[in-house]
């Protein structure tokens, strides 16, 4: 027996997250006769600013994705043996196909609209804080630390001058690390020896002017 929950299906009755079914005879003949795992995944994809959207539904039977609709193409395409007469049947269903391709519009630029005010449009300014690794001593090794925490997006540029000349050399940074609240941090360090006078400056486009 296979059981899956999910209204998107055709022939489901009742609509919404309750609405489920066991396969019919005829639905089930190309699957084995043990409890399965039947499931739909819906994805949304947005690009060039949103004004390009596409719409995929992946048909997953226990792990493996047996079929696919892909606004992109229009139709359901079979990914293995098994969604070969699934695809052929949801292919013929009018009504069906037409909900199925509109729904690049109703779905993912409809949620697309909804959300970009807190998504792709969100900016949260950086916090910064620069300091040695140990005390400072004059002609003796050490490393300038620049952290950098709580911004978003997770794209950024953290930049080191030493006496306004910009360093490339004995830069080292941390991976982006994931704050867990849509936020990020990051260290990038300079290996340096300070002479006297020596001025660093750390810049990231983020801020409006470099500090040191």
């Amino acid at each position: 027996m296979v059981r899956f929950c999910n209204s998107w299906w055709p022939h489901v009755s009742g609509g919404g997250s309750e609405a489920c079914r066991v396969l019919a005879p005829q639905d089930a003949a190309s699957v084995p006769s043990e409890n399965h795992l039947l499931r739909a995944l819906h994805e949304c994809y947005a690009e060039n600013n949103g004004t390009t959207q596409r719409f995929i539904m992946r048909c997953i039977f226990n792990r493996e994705e047996f079929m696919r609709f892909d606004s992109a193409v229009g139709e359901f395409r079979a990914l293995t043996a098994m969604g070969r007469p699934w695809a052929e049947s949801w292919n013929k269903q009018k009504d069906y196909m037409e909900r199925r391709r509109s729904e690049v519009d109703t779905v993912c630029r409809h949620n697309y609209e909804l959300s970009q005010g807190f998504t792709v449009k969100r900016r949260v300014r950086p916090k910064v804080h620069v300091s040695p690794s140990k005390k400072v001593t004059l002609k003796h090794h050490d490393l300038l630390v620049c952290h950098v925490t709580d911004f978003y997006p997770g794209s950024i540029q953290v930049r080191w001058f030493q006496n306004s000349q910009e360093e490339t050399t004995g830069v080292v940074s941390t991976n982006l690390i994931r704050n867990g609240d849509w936020t990020f941090q990051i260290l990038v360090m300079l290996e340096m020896t300070p002479q006297r006078g020596d001025v660093y400056m750390w810049n990231t486009p983020a801020l409006r002017a470099p500090s040191q």
